[in-house]
């Protein structure tokens, strides 16, 4: 048990945590922000939740049984549509890193809103499991979070940066948001 201790209250785990819940919180409260400001804000936060990720401690899952799960369809839904709302036209993006291209001889049409939205449920949820406050979960959620960081949404997250990037530095958008330097 001390060995689990030591892995979920080092120093990256906790400035994961913190920067995973923000990460949440940001993405909670998206509705009504203005475009520009958002994007500006999330260019900022992607990188650090992508580095405190990278950084996290490698460990096995201990337990046996799954993990809870606490975002549901519905929520998730809810933050899809109010990303997609706020992303308006340009939400889409074209991406050349999915496993599906091999076999198309066009790019792959992806969602920023989706795509966070997929960040958002992994990270939501180990958020939540890693509050219960039990070692045992505590660890086991750290340990699934950067296994699917790993093979899902770190990927995700740096795909979404660079349609992102495009959104906010793009010489030919029209939109009535400024974005500052």
């Amino acid at each position: 048990m001390k060995q689990t201790s030591q892995v979920i209250f080092e120093r990256n785990s906790v400035e994961f945590v913190t920067v995973a819940a923000e990460y949440c919180a940001f993405i909670e409260r998206c509705e009504g922000q203005k475009r520009a400001e958002f994007v500006d804000t999330l260019l900022k936060i992607l990188p650090l939740l992508y580095i405190k990720a990278s950084m996290l401690p490698e460990c096995e899952v201990m337990g046996e049984d799954g993990l809870e799960t606490f975002v549901t369809e519905d929520d998730y839904e809810v933050i899809r549509l109010n990303l997609q709302e706020l992303m308006a036209d340009r939400d889409d993006y074209l991406d050349v890193f999915v496993e599906d291209m091999k076999y198309s001889d066009t790019p792959i049409r992806k969602s920023i809103a989706e795509d966070l939205s997929d960040i958002y449920q992994v990270v939501k949820d180990f958020v939540c499991q890693f509050r219960s406050g039990l070692n045992e979960t505590m660890h086991d959620a750290l340990a699934q979070c950067r296994e699917h960081f790993i093979g899902y949404w770190g990927q995700t997250l740096v795909n979404t940066m660079r349609a992102l990037h495009e959104v906010k530095y793009s010489t030919t958008d029209n939109e009535e948001d400024e974005f500052d330097d």
